[in-house]
């Protein structure tokens, strides 16, 4: 069963007639596989790529080397980057990118700790994103996103 939050956004996502995709690395997916489990999912959802290396970032979405190197894969600029290069592989209405540090080995400092995540979305061409800090095990930082993600598109789903 779907988070409450992915199976509300996913309502208004089927309500409004939007398809998502996803290009994961820190997530590895899971933020995908919940928009499955949803009822609509066969109307909304498109795919996703687990992209967890940062080597499959620059293989598999043509992210050039170069920001990843500058920023870090683990970055604001690299995962909306990534969210521009999905959107010329899986055709949909919103495309929604994660990267992050949910576990020590990555690009982690002082300003950017274990537990800093980045979620970049386009909406039909429309910015949106956040970086977080979250705190717990692996599992509940990517719990904490995938619930922060969903907020994140309700958000801009729902009518003002």
């Amino acid at each position: 069963m779907a988070e409450s939050k992915i199976s509300i956004c996913s309502k208004l996502m089927a309500d409004q007639g939007l398809t998502i995709a996803f290009a994961e690395s820190a997530t590895a997916g899971w933020l995908c596989s919940e928009f499955a489990l949803t009822e609509e999912s066969g109307k909304i959802l498109k795919g996703g790529i687990a992209c967890y290396d940062a080597g499959l970032k620059v293989k598999l979405l043509k992210v050039p080397q170069e920001l990843i190197d500058q920023y870090t894969p683990e970055s604001l600029e690299v995962t909306r980057e990534m969210a521009y290069r999905l959107r010329e592989l899986i055709e949909s209405d919103i495309q929604v990118t994660v990267t992050g540090l949910t576990t020590p080995g990555g690009s982690e400092t002082p300003e950017k700790p274990v537990g800093t995540m980045f979620v970049f979305a386009l909406i039909k061409g429309r910015e949106a994103s956040f970086r977080r800090v979250f705190a717990g095990s692996c599992e509940e930082v990517i719990h904490q996103t995938i619930e922060a993600t969903a907020e994140l598109l309700t958000g801009e789903l729902s009518p003002s």
